[in-house]
């Protein structure tokens, strides 16, 4: 059984005869006990605040049974481990001679890079502000209550554990109340010299320890292993 934030890929599950439903990861309508497995992949990352991203973790407890297992993978501040750069940093924009493009039933989403030229927006912060961010960074810098999150360059190491990603908004249609900012597409684009908007999507990315030292701060779960994989902090848990 699956379950997601977004009714569109939900609805794609339900073509291809899958069960989902739409919902919160901090109140999954499913009975406690209930799961012999939960798998949580690039979920937890997009949460505010670290006690947000606990009771996540904890809601994820709650559904298994004595000796369930969970797998959690969030996105890594570490993007480059051991000497080894992540796929991630690898896949540079063009690399592969065309974008790739993620069908959400109803829109066309790029994950693209950053546009060539718009250095402005590479350097640029947001107006949104996150009044209840306080957690620490990696070297221990505070991210203040007023703190205007940075937009992250794609492909790029990152240089903020609190960060925005442009979401580049292919074909879509902007309604007068949607307020998102514009760019310029490249000109290979079908729609070249047009504006299309661009969304941001808030990130919190994971030192080194950080997703295992929340995990082993619950008593209801044992930690089986912890691993770096592909730009990813990862967690197997044990509901005890």
């Amino acid at each position: 059984v699956g379950c997601d934030r977004s009714k569109n890929l939900v609805d794609i599950c339900g073509e291809k005869h899958f069960q989902a439903f739409v919902c919160d990861a901090l109140s999954v309508p499913m009975r406690s006990g209930s799961c012999d497995a939960c798998i949580s992949v690039a979920v937890i990352h997009h949460f505010s605040t670290a006690e947000r991203r606990l009771a996540t973790i904890r809601e994820l407890a709650r559904l298994l049974r004595p000796g369930g297992m969970a797998l959690i993978y969030v996105w890594a501040m570490e993007q480059e481990y051991k000497n080894q750069k992540s796929k991630y940093l690898k896949e540079k924009n063009g690399s592969k001679g065309k974008e790739k493009e993620v069908n959400t039933g109803t829109t066309q989403r790029l994950l693209t890079d950053q546009v060539p030229g718009s250095s402005s927006q590479d350097s640029a912060c947001s107006d949104q502000l996150i009044n209840d961010l306080k957690d620490e960074s990696c070297d221990g810098r505070a991210v203040g209550a007023d703190s205007r999150l940075p937009i992250h360059t794609n492909r790029t190491s990152f240089q903020s554990q609190d960060v925005l990603v442009p979401w580049h908004l292919k074909g879509g249609t902007k309604k007068k109340e949607e307020s998102v900012d514009t760019e310029l597409v490249p000109a290979d684009f079908k729609e070249s010299q047009e504006l299309i908007p661009v969304f941001h999507r808030y990130y919190h990315v994971f030192c080194e320890g950080e997703l295992e030292a929340a995990c082993r701060s619950l008593d209801c779960v044992r930690v089986q292993k912890s691993y770096y994989d592909q730009g990813n902090w990862c967690v197997i848990l044990e509901k005890l």
